[in-house]
């Protein structure tokens, strides 16, 4: 079985690196699956959940808060802006940030930037979204 080897980094340091048989990514322009010889592609990418199958058949799960993505034939390097395996993703702490999002948004005489409210609400709704596929997986 041919692999491709995945590396995701985020200015925290390197969360996985190894062989996969298929990754598929949040671009932003919609989800991508990349498996081995893709063709050369750089774009950035969305908050969202990162996946990566393993040659065995398993899954692993991160997520992104963005960033961009480096496809070769033979490597694929997500460069996030923030990342965490989905295991390790702090539910309080989304909801909560995706609350405050959301009242920054509808206090628009506020002081925060509309749309760094915005890039907030974003990131939490795919930390939460991230979570609850999780769970189902494991059920």
């Amino acid at each position: 079985m041919a692999t491709i080897h995945v590396d995701i980094v985020s200015a925290e340091g390197q969360i996985f690196s190894g062989e996969a048989a298929m990754v598929f990514a949040p671009a932003a322009m919609g989800e991508i699956g990349i498996a081995p010889r893709h063709a050369p592609l750089l774009t950035t990418l969305k908050p969202g959940e990162v996946r990566v199958q393993l040659p065995g058949g398993e899954e692993q799960f991160f997520f992104v808060g963005g960033g961009a993505i480096e496809i070769q034939p033979h490597l694929v390097t997500v460069l996030a802006d923030t990342a965490l395996r989905a295991k390790d993703i702090d539910e309080a702490a989304a909801l909560q940030a995706k609350q405050r999002a959301e009242e920054a948004l509808k206090d628009r005489a506020g002081k925060i930037d509309v749309a760094e409210a915005q890039a907030e609400l974003a990131r939490a709704v795919a930390q939460i979204k991230a979570i609850e596929k999780l769970r189902k997986i494991k059920q």
